[in-house]
């Protein structure tokens, strides 16, 4: 079993947002902006919903690759760090999802 994680995803991920944009294609994401990369991730997103409803493990593993990597682009965009994201899956496994949903704000 592999030990990489999303961790080091997110490493990769940052040296790569420093290279020049016709030599990665994270560069070229990140020098397009939010709006590409986030357009990107919904595509992903997309291709991931469609794999699972076919029930198509192979292509669902796949896609749930694309779809990770390019959330974690988005997030770099943004200045997100991935802990930020975990502490936030943290605090919510203190509560059900479902207690977690009902107390939530809407914006």
């Amino acid at each position: 079993m592999t030990m990489f994680s999303l961790t080091d995803l997110e490493k990769i991920v940052a040296t790569r947002a420093m290279a020049e944009p016709d030599q990665s294609w994270t560069a070229k994401l990140v020098h397009g902006g939010q709006r590409k990369a986030a357009k990107k991730l919904g595509e992903e997103a997309v291709e991931t919903v469609i794999a699972a409803i076919a029930d198509d493990r192979q292509n669902l593993i796949y896609e749930s690759a694309d779809l990770l990597y390019h959330l974690l682009v988005v997030l770099k965009i943004a200045d997100v760090p991935l802990e930020a994201v975990m502490q936030e899956l943290q605090r919510r496994t203190a509560q059900t999802g479902l207690s977690e949903k009902a107390n939530r704000r809407d914006p």
